[in-house]
C-alpha cells in the first residue's frame, strides 16, 4: 500500500513539473541549430529517480523509446553535450549543474536539479532569453574565447573534446563537413616529446581534397584535461615551401657548375654550397653541412693547404679580416697558387640581406695554356732577334705583331708596345721617311690588306743614307704577313750584313 502512495506522489509531482516548468517550443521545419540532437527535444524536460527515468514532458521520441534511464539519456546528449554529468550522483553532490553545448556558436545549455530527491533535467534553447540566471553574452572572458581567431579546445583525459571556441567550431566543418562530431579530436594526439607551452606543428587533411591545413599547437596542463591554441601557420608553411621549392631549384642548378660557391649568411655560416666546392676544396661533405662559420670554413682550407700558406698566424687572421670587407663590397678576386701547383681564381661577391658568396674556380689549364703560349712567343722571339734579316709580321688586321732586333737596329724603333698597336699604314710611313721615294711601300700595304691571290714577291728599297735593301713579302698563315729586309750593299761600298750584337 505505501508503495501505491510513493507512486502516486511522484505521478502528481511528475504532472506538476509538465505544467509548471514544461511548456514546450513549437519547433520549426528543419530548425535543429547546429546540433545532432533531434529539435524535438528543445525544451525538454526528463524526471529522473536515482538512474531510472521516471517521466518526461510531452515530446515525440520517435526514434528514442530506448531512453528509459539516465545512462540512454547520457549517449543521446553526449554528442552535443559531452559535459553532461557521467551519473546521477554528480547531480545529487553539486545540486545544480548547467552543461552548456560544445558548440558555443549556438545558445543551448542542459540543466540538472535536484529536486526533494528527483534529479530534473532540462534542455534549454537560450534564444531571446533575459534571465538573471543566463551568462552574459556580454562577458569579456566569453567574448575573447567566442571571437578569438585562432581555434581554442578543451580535450578530456578521455581524449574527448570537452569545450571548444567559434573558431574551432568553423574550422572542424571546414575540415571535415558540417555534420561532423566535434567531441572526437580533429588535431593529432600531441607526443610525449611536445612538452605543455611549447608549439608543435601540425597538420589536419580536408574533407575531399588533397590540400592540409597547418597550424603551431600549444598546449596547457590542466586538472580537468589539456588547454589547446592553435594558430594559422599556412602562410608561413607555404612561404617555406616556395624557399624550399626555389633553394632546391638553385641547388640543382648550381651541382651543375663546375666552380664551387659558398654563400655565407649574415651571421657568417655556411648557407650554401654545391658539389664542385667539395671537389675543388677537398673539405668533407659532413664538416659544409654542419654550417661552420667563415673563420672556420677558411681555417680549414688552410689546414689542408688549400690556400696560400700565410707568413704567419696574425698576418692570416688580418688577411682573413681583410678578405671579408672586400667581399662584402665585392671588390675581393685573387689568384691561388696551391703547393699541389693548381691555380685557383677566387671572388667574393656580396649578397642580399648580408649574405656573403664565395666562388672558387680551378683556372690551372687556364694558366698553364698562358704560360706555355707565353714560353712558345718568347722562344720565337729569340729565334726572331737571332736572325740577321730585318723581320716585320703584320696579323690579318694589318696592325704590326712582332718585330725582331734586326728591325729594331735598322728602323730604330724599341721594342716597346703601346696602347694602340701600330698599324700598316703608320708603319710604312715610318719606313719612307728614312728611305728613298719609293713606290713598293704602298704595294705592301695593299698586299697586307688583301685577303685573295697573295703570292710571295720582292723588290729593292734605299734608305736615304744609300743603304741597299732587298725587301722581301711573303704571305703567311691565316692572312698574316712576314716583310723581310735584307741589307745587300751602300752606294760605293762593298756589300754586307747588317751586324747584330745581343
Amino acid at each position: 500500500m505505501a508503495d501505491w502512495i510513493i507512486l502516486a506522489a511522484i505521478s502528481l509531482v511528475s504532472s506538476g513539473f509538465a505544467l509548471q516548468w514544461l511548456m514546450p517550443r513549437r519547433p520549426r521545419r528543419g530548425d535543429n541549430f547546429g546540433l545532432s540532437a533531434p529539435a524535438s527535444l528543445l525544451d525538454a524536460v526528463f524526471l529522473f529517480n536515482g538512474s531510472r527515468l521516471i517521466s518526461h514532458s510531452d515530446i515525440a521520441l520517435s526514434g528514442f523509446e530506448a531512453v528509459n534511464d539516465w545512462d540512454d539519456l547520457r549517449r543521446l546528449l553526449q554528442r552535443d553535450f559531452p559535459a553532461f554529468p557521467e551519473t546521477y550522483e554528480t547531480v545529487r553532490q553539486q545540486g545544480n549543474i548547467v552543461v552548456s553545448a560544445i558548440d558555443c556558436t549556438v545558445e543551448r545549455e542542459v540543466r540538472c536539479e535536484w529536486i526533494d530527491g528527483i534529479v530534473r533535467v532540462q534542455l534549454r534553447d537560450l534564444t531571446g532569453i533575459t534571465e538573471p540566471a543566463r551568462r552574459d553574452p556580454n562577458d569579456p572572458i566569453r567574448l575573447a574565447m567566442d571571437r578569438a581567431p585562432y581555434p581554442v579546445w578543451l580535450l578530456d583525459h578521455a581524449n574527448k573534446i570537452r569545450w571548444c571556441n567559434a573558431a574551432y567550431v568553423a574550422l572542424a566543418r571546414k575540415a571535415r563537413g558540417q555534420d561532423t562530431d566535434l567531441t572526437q579530436p580533429m588535431f593529432p594526439e600531441l607526443t610525449e616529446e611536445a612538452r605543455p607551452g611549447k608549439k608543435t606543428r601540425v597538420s589536419i587533411p580536408v574533407k575531399d581534397s588533397s590540400s592540409k591545413l597547418w597550424f603551431d599547437l600549444t598546449r596547457v596542463e590542466l586538472e580537468e584535461g589539456h588547454l589547446h591554441y592553435a594558430v594559422d601557420v599556412n602562410a608561413i608553411v607555404e612561404a617555406e615551401t616556395a624557399q624550399r621549392k626555389f633553394v632546391q631549384t638553385m641547388t640543382k642548378t648550381f651541382a651543375q657548375l663546375s666552380i664551387g660557391l659558398a654563400i655565407f649568411d649574415r651571421n657568417r655560416q655556411l648557407a650554401l654550397f654545391n658539389p664542385a666546392l667539395i671537389d675543388l676544396t677537398a673539405l668533407p661533405p659532413d664538416f659544409l653541412s654542419c654550417r661552420p662559420n667563415i673563420s672556420s670554413f677558411f681555417d680549414r682550407l688552410r689546414d689542408q693547404h688549400m690556400m696560400p700558406e700565410p707568413k704567419n698566424y696574425r698576418s692570416w687572421r688580418r688577411q682573413m679580416n681583410d678578405l671579408l670587407e672586400a667581399a662584402e663590397d665585392g671588390n675581393y678576386r685573387e689568384t691561388w697558387s696551391l703547393p699541389s701547383g693548381s691555380v685557383y681564381s677566387v671572388s667574393g661577391r656580396p649578397h642580399p640581406d648580408g649574405a656573403v658568396a664565395f666562388l672558387f674556380e680551378d683556372i690551372t689549364a687556364e694558366i698553364t695554356l698562358t704560360r706555355r703560349f707565353r714560353s712558345e712567343m718568347d722562344l720565337m722571339q729569340s729565334i726572331l732577334d737571332k736572325l740577321a734579316d730585318a723581320v716585320a709580321v703584320f696579323a690579318d688586321d694589318g696592325t704590326l705583331a712582332f718585330t725582331n732586333y734586326a728591325y729594331q737596329l735598322l728602323w730604330g724603333d724599341s721594342d716597346e708596345v703601346g696602347f694602340e698597336p701600330a698599324t700598316v699604314l703608320d708603319v710604312t710611313r715610318q719606313w719612307q721617311s728614312q728611305c728613298q721615294a719609293n713606290p713598293i711601300l704602298g704595294d705592301i700595304r695593299d698586299f697586307v690588306e688583301m685577303r685573295n691571290n697573295r703570292v710571295e714577291w720582292s723588290s729593292d728599297l734605299y734608305k736615304r743614307d744609300g743603304t741597299r735593301l732587298l725587301c722581301t713579302v711573303s704571305p703567311i698563315q691565316n692572312g698574316a704577313t712576314i716583310v723581310r729586309f735584307t741589307i745587300e750593299h751602300a752606294l760605293g761600298e762593298t756589300p754586307g750584313m747588317l751586324q747584330i750584337t745581343a
